[in-house]
């Protein structure tokens, strides 16, 4: 009776769920990284073209 308790147990219990969006997340933020790196860059190239037209020519 054990046996036929175990096998109804485990043949009608509910499968595991899995989760979905370990990807996703991983995948949002590398592109957030990716986005902010970009605009560090464009930001410091901005700054340097601009002090360097600054500065007095020899």
């Amino acid at each position: 009776m054990r046996l036929l308790h175990l096998l109804l147990g485990t043949l009608l219990s509910p499968r595991p769920v899995h989760d979905q969006r370990g990807l996703s997340q991983s995948t949002e933020i590398a592109i957030l990284t990716g986005v902010v790196v970009g605009i560090a860059v464009t930001v410091g190239a901005a700054i340097t073209v601009y002090v360097k037209a600054r500065l007095p020519q020899p």
